[in-house]
């Protein structure tokens, strides 16, 4: 077996067709071992060091030859370092990983004391191994749809979750990336008009000691163990299929126009807290990935609420993030990120930067911004929530608006000027130039309630989670209608049904980028959990067989997207014109039942549940409806409105009716509203407009 020095870059395993390069960073280590298993078995020392990378070239080593690392330095827990090289470790940039890491006893890297030598047991036979691989694939003419902004309707899903229970997907690869990308589930979402799909975290991850010991799995997966590496829970293949599975399913998802975003999770690790596994990161520089606490080196900075938090000012995790965001761009095809707790990837000395630090070096690398970038703009630290605060280029979920939407459809008091500014796009939020599409809109996402749940319980029900029911938000802003879990009142049910209608409608018409969860436009059900993580089964899978009153709502949700994707005055690139929900301009104007404009005393009016959204057409509109008049009743109590009039001869026609599963045609200049209701009407011009 020939061994010679070889490159210190790039790092982890690179296969040149006659031999393997590879190469890690340590800053600390004072010796950095190559073990070798199938097929070659070997252990060698790697045989050279540039500044903190360690580098070697390894004869007949082939795509398929799995691998770790054994790394030697001193266990000092008091001056942060934890070398153990009695641990296997899994490379930082492994392409692809064998199996899936789940917590075991040898796998623990110190005593409780710290201050002994650590565990000396061999965890090897516990951690998978890293796996070569060959990085050729033939995309043929595949290339970015490239969406833009304005045309996008996201589809939050989980790629087991969505497909697990297909009837139209084969078996063999329902939970699976070739499962998402079979014509059934994509055609799926083209008549939904899905441009994109964001996909639960597919990084290699591990699931931690806690619910191991409770007979659970984590299910999301925010506990990263690899960030190139593909998850092979989805690969349907043999092992290490998984990089070739994933190509596969974007290929087939971009020839259909639909962009692939992944949901990542840089801002900690799956190692956990002081107490956790030594199964990569811990073991190979502890001091440089993590951040740990000034006052006592052996604990860690936790801002994630899962035991560490990276160290985002240090280079080597911030190589780390932009090597791995490159790589699923330029070999994987991916087209954004979606990045999980974004504030903890910017937290410095001087506390929280959201115009700067990694986010911002995201930003302008010429590669990645070209992509969508989309932050979680909150962890759970002190000054962590900045929604709002991000720079310009970077998309933000926007929480507000999902819970002003569930409060003002719940029939809260004092949310009609609130709810107004999520509809025109949060401008007090956003601030200019970002404009509207800065706004990632959601009623519901994976975490917390669907939208069937939020409309069928009050209270959250994790007993299944082993928390006693402590897990899990308390504030779900839900209402059930007058029975808590499923009923067959039919009174209940048309209330509920109702109100999905108007929470879908809602996001149809409001300015911003929507997002979707999936199963939630055919009325998914968690049965009340509202923190699944842990689920991996029919709970947290999408069920494909539907009642009546489900397709009918698929049917819904199918109309209110294509009519948001037929009227470009729903999806525009800057505020409103005058950018007040009490100001009459050009674009919209905001009305009272009796068609008058609304005054400040309106908006501040505690009791007020109805009035309505008048969007002028102006150039920005297709000659088939200048306009469209969106009416809100979220009281008890129905009203009459009256259209209003336009300046232009033509007609109203009403396109949509939450109070009734399909809309009926409308009659003169008077409209009644049923309580709990949305209404929504396109105008029509008559004759030559010249």
């Amino acid at each position: 077996m020939r061994v010679h020095d070889g490159r210190a870059e790039p790092l982890g395993a690179t296969w040149d067709g006659e031999g393997t390069n590879f190469a890690i960073f340590s800053g600390h280590a004072t010796r950095v071992e190559l073990c070798l298993f199938a097929p070659v078995e070997a252990t060698i020392d790697l045989p050279a060091r540039t500044k903190d990378f360690w580098h070697g070239w390894v004869g007949g080593v082939k795509p398929g030859q799995r691998y770790g690392f054994r790394v030697h330095g001193p266990f000092a827990p008091r001056e942060g370092h934890r070398f153990n090289p009695s641990k296997l470790l899994i490379d930082p940039y492994a392409k692809a990983i064998d199996g899936r890491i789940v917590w075991h006893c040898s796998m623990q890297g110190f005593r409780e004391d710290d201050e002994s030598v650590p565990d000396p047991q061999d965890s090897a036979a516990f951690v998978p191994k890293a796996v070569v691989v060959d990085p050729t694939f033939d995309w043929e003419d595949d290339a970015p749809p490239r969406t833009p902004w304005r045309d996008t309707l996201i589809y939050e899903c989980h790629v087991r979750g969505l497909t697990a229970r297909h009837p139209h997907v084969a078996p063999e690869i329902r939970g699976r990336y070739l499962g998402l990308a079979s014509p059934a589930v994509i055609e799926h979402q083209r008549r939904l008009g899905v441009t994109a799909v964001e996909l639960l975290p597919v990084h290699a991850a591990m699931t931690e000691r806690r619910l191991v010991e409770r007979g659970l799995t984590n299910y999301w997966a925010y506990n990263t163990i690899g960030f190139f590496a593909p998850d092979c829970r989805f690969a349907s293949g043999a092992e290490g299929e998984q990089v070739v599975e994933f190509k596969r399913m974007v290929k087939a998802l971009h020839r259909a126009g639909i962009e692939v975003i992944l949901d990542v999770a840089y801002n900690h690790t799956g190692e956990g807290d002081h107490e956790g596994p030594t199964a990569c990161f811990r073991g190979i520089d502890n001091r440089a990935y993590y951040s740990l606490r000034a006052d006592d080196l052996r604990r860690y900075v936790d801002v994630t609420g899962c035991g560490n938090s990276v160290n985002g000012e240090h280079r080597c995790v911030t190589r780390l993030v932009i090597d791995s965001l490159r790589y699923w761009v330029e070999q994987m095809h991916v087209d954004g990120f979606r990045f999980d707790l974004a504030t903890a990837l910017i937290r410095g000395p001087d506390g929280v930067d959201p115009r700067g630090g990694l986010v911002a070096d995201i930003r302008r690398d010429p590669v990645l911004s070209q992509t969508k970038l989309i932050v979680e703009p909150w962890d759970l630290g002190s000054g962590g929530y900045r929604l709002g605060r991000f720079c310009t280029g970077v998309a933000e979920w926007n929480d507000r608006y999902r819970d002003t939407v569930r409060r003002f459809w719940r029939g809260e008091g004092n949310q009609a000027g609130a709810f107004a500014s999520r509809l025109a796009g949060s401008s007090d939020l956003f601030d200019s130039p970002r404009g509207p599409l800065a706004g990632i809109n959601y009623v519901a996402s994976h975490d917390g309630f669907t939208l069937r749940d939020m409309v069928t319980f009050e209270q959250k029900h994790n007993l299944l989670n082993g928390e006693e029911n402590r897990d899990g938000t308390e504030l779900n802003f839900s209402r059930n209608w007058g029975a808590e879990g499923e009923t067959e009142n039919p009174e209940v049910a048309v209330l509920r049904q109702r109100t999905l209608r108007n929470l879908l409608a809602t996001l149809a018409v409001s300015q911003g980028v929507p997002m979707l969860t999936a199963g939630d436009e055919m009325g998914r059900t968690q049965r009340g959990n509202n923190n699944p993580y842990c689920q991996d089964h029919d709970l947290s899978w999408v069920n494909w067989d539907l009642q009546e009153w489900q397709r009918q709502l698929l049917a819904f949700t199918q109309k209110v997207m294509a009519l948001r994707r037929g009227f470009p005055g729903l999806r525009r690139e800057q505020f409103f014109q005058g950018d007040s929900i009490d100001a009459a301009t050009t674009d919209v104007t905001w009305l009272r039942c009796d068609g008058e404009r609304m005054s400040e005393s309106d908006w501040l009016d505690p009791q007020r549940r109805t009035f309505a959204m008048l969007i002028h057409g102006g150039t920005d509109v297709g000659a088939d409806v200048t306009a469209l008049f969106a009416a809100f009743n979220s009281g008890a109590v129905g009203c009459g409105y009256k259209l209003p009039r336009m300046a232009t001869a033509g007609r109203w026609r009403q396109l949509i009716d939450t109070s009734a599963a399909d809309a009926r045609p409308s009659a003169g200049d008077q409209v009644t509203m049923h309580p709990y209701s949305l209404c929504l009407f396109g105008y029509e011009p008559s004759g030559d407009q010249g």
